[in-house]
């Protein structure tokens, strides 16, 4: 992991995709970017997000349809060393409120906690001195956010969900830095589901990779692009085609000292499938070490 004057830390973003079925695991550029074994970390994530448009496979739906949300996680890591292999025991608490706008006011709303996540990342590559690593994580869903079947609209799933990703990071030269990764999500089944009977779903994906551009050695600009399907459903006997989505975001990352950061993200939607589509989405990162 980078160590110098301040602290190049890892996390990441974990988006729920409103609305919809599928849940991706979203990476802040330098994510799998390492600390050294016996570091803490404390972050909290913000997000706001406006969905004004609603898609039938790849067409738009007629009407006003609108989606609010505005969500958050609270998270906490720790560094170790396990045999030499340098590991982040983590735990993250997602919550949030959402509301139906316009047309799609009828979904009503909902508000509260969503599903822990346990996760654990492993570094296979930890090269600190020419900024290269390579990590795997699993990431666990537990079925403890607020959830009624009754309601169109939830916080949390009411199922398992297993995550695994991996992602690799480097310089491109001294100022640049880029990173990759891919992950594969597997879902339980819901078996109280909104509309009744149980509802399963095909193993979904994510594709994303970022660039960061350092100003200075505590100032970035960074971009990044993702496509996520989250995988055919099935409830009641009826096949739904997977949510889609592509997207892009730009924004900057800076230590406002040695031990605090702050991302700023704004993003939006390229293009989605069967689902709501995000017009404009802010997000907002702060991280302390301990």
């Amino acid at each position: 992991m980078l160590k110098q004057k301040f602290l190049h830390a890892s996390f990441i973003t974990v988006v729920t995709l409103a609305a919809s079925s599928a849940q991706a695991v979203d990476l802040d550029a330098g994510d799998y970017d390492t600390a050294p074994a016996g570091t803490t970390l404390g972050l909290l994530y913000l997000q706001d997000g406006q969905y004004n448009s609603l898609y039938s496979g790849s067409h738009k739906a007629p009407g006003n349809n609108g989606l609010n949300t505005d969500f958050g996680i609270a998270r906490l890591v720790h560094y170790t060393d396990i045999g030499g292999v340098l590991t982040l025991p983590q735990i993250l608490i997602p919550f949030g409120h959402e509301t139906g706008t316009n047309d799609t006011s009828g979904l009503g709303s909902a508000s509260g906690l969503g599903d822990i996540i346990l996760a654990i990342p492993t570094w296979l590559i930890n090269d600190t001195q020419n900024h290269t690593y390579f990590g795997l994580t699993p990431y666990l869903f537990l079925p403890t956010g607020d959830y009624s079947s009754s309601h169109a609209l939830n916080i949390g799933q009411n199922r398992y969900k297993l995550n695994l990703q991996a992602a690799f990071s480097t310089r491109l030269a001294p100022n640049i830095a880029w990173d990759v990764a891919g992950d594969v999500t597997f879902y339980g089944h819901n078996t109280d589901a909104v509309g009744g009977g149980t509802l399963t779903q095909k193993p979904g994906y994510e594709l994303q990779t970022s660039a960061r551009y350092f100003l200075t050695p505590k100032a970035d600009i960074r971009a990044g692009l993702a496509y996520i399907n989250g995988g055919d459903t099935k409830q009641n006997g009826v096949t739904s085609d997977a949510t889609t989505e592509s997207k892009f975001w730009v924004g900057t990352g800076l230590w406002a000292s040695d031990k605090t950061q702050v991302i700023f993200t704004y993003g939006r939607d390229i293009a989605v499938q069967n689902g709501f589509k995000d017009n404009n989405q802010i997000n907002l990162r702060l991280l302390q070490v301990f």
